[in-house]
């Protein structure tokens, strides 16, 4: 789980969850190359995980939340270089604005990519995928703005691109269970959390834990966040019936 992609001044310390120094970035895409990383689409990782096809013995997906321009200066052109997919999450009533959720509470907002940018970013062949209408906390929201931020940036995002949104990220990672069925109602096919781990076949496809790349990461740390944090600090969320390793309807 990666934000914002580049060169940033020293004086930033806090919110480092949301930064990459461009250089480390760098070495973090060299390293998963000479550590046997595969890394593969979101799609694949979804149809493996529900047992529709093989994945390879150390797969590896990159995804990219908010959709800062500076993914497409910075982040997209060494991820081609390597040949690597990633998926990207839009917010969809911020395209080609700033990421005003920061303002007075984090970091100062910073430029989100227009739409003619995330164009350019799908037709390089990486993928767009919601992260909500809005950037609300979404399981402090109701029931009828829950189903809308998902449903609505569904919709706004494949008139945009021009092409079916299968891949929501929930903002800040926050999700309850009703969440969790907004999702499956709206039509996507996976939805990835804030949780600390790495995704097994024993997990919901809609709630998806990853591992967040930080500011202050070296490889080693990284390499240990890889190799060996794979249990979530808390229960994951499944909805009830599903079969996990089971493709979802």
């Amino acid at each position: 789980m990666y934000h914002r992609v580049g060169n940033f001044p020293g004086r930033v310390k806090s919110h480092g969850a949301l930064y990459c120094h461009l250089p480390r970035f760098k070495a973090q895409m060299r390293m998963f190359a000479w550590l046997g990383y595969q890394v593969i689409s979101l799609d694949d990782a979804v149809a493996g995980l529900a047992g529709n096809i093989r994945l390879p013995a150390k797969p590896l997906v990159l995804t990219f939340d908010d959709a800062y321009v500076d993914f497409l200066e910075h982040a997209a052109p060494v991820l081609k270089a390597h040949g690597y997919p990633a998926t990207v999450y839009a917010v969809s009533d911020l395209i080609g604005k700033t990421s005003s959720w920061d303002a007075g509470v984090g970091p100062d907002p910073a430029p989100l990519m227009n739409a003619a940018q995330l164009r350019e970013v799908q037709d390089m062949g990486f993928t767009i995928g919601s992260h909500s209408s809005s950037h609300l906390r979404l399981a402090q929201q109701s029931d009828e703005r829950i189903h809308s931020e998902l449903r609505d940036s569904k919709h706004a995002l494949e008139d945009l691109l021009g092409r079916r949104v299968d891949h929501f990220c929930y903002p800040y990672g926050s999700h309850d269970l009703r969440c969790v069925e907004a999702a499956a109602q709206a039509g996507y096919l996976s939805g990835t959390t804030c949780q600390r781990a790495a995704a097994t076949s024993q997990d919901d496809p809609l709630s998806l834990p990853r591992k967040a790349v930080s500011r202050g990461d070296s490889l080693l740390g990284l390499w240990w966040k890889l190799r060996f944090k794979d249990r979530p600090k808390h229960p994951a969320i499944r909805r009830p019936g599903h079969m996990p390793g089971h493709a979802t309807p």
